[in-house]
């Protein structure tokens, strides 16, 4: 008996006690881990997290941290190109590093940082936790290079004598050049303010007189010189209210574009990037030499619209063929002209395609003077529109059925590509069975890329509205759970929640 006690207690001991005395040496071997402040690195960006943050600050001057969620699609395409930018800034020896943060494990992080939305892309500087600066760049590779670039060296070149200032305006297309009497007057500081933003151009500033007479310049002056188009244009600094950042920033961001763009894949990014309210679009076939003579009055006309429309020409044999589905075009319908209101995607059409520069200067005229409706985008209703339990509404039918005054009428708006809206889609069909039954309730969707509507802008997909019966075309945005139960509760109490669940994030 004794011995198998013996045995017993040989075989039980590691159980008893051994085998979790181990177990918490690994525990605290992996807690020890999980505590460093050793900076890991995946693919060259250094993984950073609440007990590594201060070291990695104190190690590199410059940081660039992007938070993320690892569930994110722009987090995920943004990945490679961030990789990227962290080996070719390695490669070339610079002080700028890029590290990440995953922003759904590290709470404590994004909370100090005030992380709303994914991703976000913050700058520190010489070890600075307080104050990080936004990143105001492209999301690509090459952006982010130019950015960190930068920052890690002196945003402006001095140009101390007319062969400098004439070789320095020479070495690129595009070069801008501040003129300061006084270099270190607040004009001059704007204006070194402004360099550390605009990165895609290079910046020189110069202070001798004999560079003022040489450009002609009698007062401080910003001027950019360019290898196209009118070659130089001067923006005089006000005497009284000096340089005003912002504004320079969108001056050059205007004036540094061609009068008439091409829209290609090299170029789209300015297009889009130069934040101008309007663009008057010229959809053609490059193919076609008679076609291509109508740019002759396209660009007359540009002039005087320049910073409030910018004009562009779309080849739709070309790059231009995939915006083409977004105007309801079709290659055949070249050319022809479209004029579009970026805040809002409102489209605007001639009643005829007139090319003259007369003509379209009228067109664009009208449209900037509200007198000019909105060309709007629909498709052709569907025989069976509303034979199922989910109406399908399209541009032409949609006022009728919902503001009909005696129907309560909930609308998905969603995209066919969107997987939002196919996560939902059955969620959607169960509603519209709920409901086929009840005179008063229509359950229905719109496809919202191929159907435009007057008063009603979609900015995200899928956007559901409800529209209560009664006059005076109401409307009410859901902004909650997309679940069966929860849209019956909101349309049982009249399009609100008894207790209104946490709004869903778009």
């Amino acid at each position: 008996l004794l011995w198998l006690l013996v045995l017993w207690l040989a075989w039980q001991g590691p159980a008893l006690g051994g085998e979790e005395e181990d177990g918490e040496v690994v525990a605290e071997e992996e807690e020890a881990d999980e505590l460093s402040d050793e900076l890991g690195e995946e693919d060259g960006v250094l993984v950073l997290h609440e007990h590594n943050f201060d070291r990695a600050l104190s190690e590199h001057r410059l940081l660039l941290v992007e938070f993320y969620a690892p569930w994110c699609r722009h987090c995920q395409r943004l990945a490679p190109a961030f990789a990227q930018a962290a080996a070719e800034l390695r490669d070339e020896a610079s002080p700028a590093r890029l590290g990440k943060v995953d922003a759904t494990a590290q709470g404590a992080l994004a909370s100090e940082f005030g992380i709303t939305a994914y991703p976000t892309l913050k700058l520190f500087r010489d070890g600075n936790r307080t104050h990080p600066l936004a990143y105001t760049g492209r999301m690509d590779a090459n952006g982010i290079v130019r950015w960190m670039q930068r920052r890690a060296s002196p945003s402006t070149t001095l140009l101390q004598d007319a062969d400098t200032a004439a070789a320095f305006i020479a070495s690129q297309d595009l070069v801008v050049v501040g003129f300061f009497k006084d270099l270190g007057s607040e004009a001059a500081q704007a204006f070194h303010d402004v360099a550390s933003e605009v990165v895609d151009m290079p910046f020189g500033v110069a202070e001798a007189a004999e560079l003022f007479e040489a450009y002609k310049l009698s007062a401080d002056t910003v001027c950019l010189f360019k290898k196209f188009d009118e070659g130089r244009t001067d923006f005089p600094v006000d005497p009284e209210q000096g340089l005003d950042v912002a504004e320079l920033t969108q001056l050059l961001r205007v004036h540094s574009l061609e009068l008439v763009m091409e829209f290609t894949n090299e170029t789209s990014d300015q297009i889009f990037g130069a934040k101008i309210p309007h663009h008057m679009l010229l959809f053609l076939n490059k193919s076609s030499s008679a076609q291509l003579e109508l740019r002759d009055g396209f660009r007359a006309a540009a002039g005087a619209f320049r910073g409030k429309v910018l004009f562009v020409v779309v080849d739709v044999a070309g790059h231009g063929a995939d915006v083409l589905p977004f105007f309801g075009l079709t290659p055949s319908d070249a050319p022809t002209m479209r004029l579009v209101k970026m805040d809002n995607n409102r489209k605007y059409q001639m009643d005829q395609d007139v090319f003259s520069d007369a003509a379209i200067s009228s067109f664009v005229q009208a449209v900037l003077d509200g007198k000019l409706k909105p060309h709007l985008l629909s498709a052709e209703p569907p025989e069976d529109w509303d034979a199922g339990p989910v109406k399908v509404l399209v541009g032409k039918t949609f006022d009728q059925v919902a503001f009909d005054e005696t129907k309560n009428v909930f609308v998905k708006f969603y995209a066919p590509w969107c997987s939002h809206c196919k996560a939902m889609e059955a969620a959607w069909e169960e509603l519209g069975e709920r409901y086929k039954d009840h005179e008063d309730i229509v359950i229905a969707e719109l496809d919202a890329t191929a159907n435009e509507l007057e008063n009603i802008t979609i900015n995200g997909f899928p956007t559901l509205h409800y529209f209560p019966a009664g006059s005076g075309r109401k409307m009410v945005e859901y902004k909650h759970a997309r679940d069966v139960e929860t849209f019956s509760k909101f349309l049982e109490n009249g399009g609100t929640l008894p207790e209104d669940p946490p709004a869903v994030s778009e």
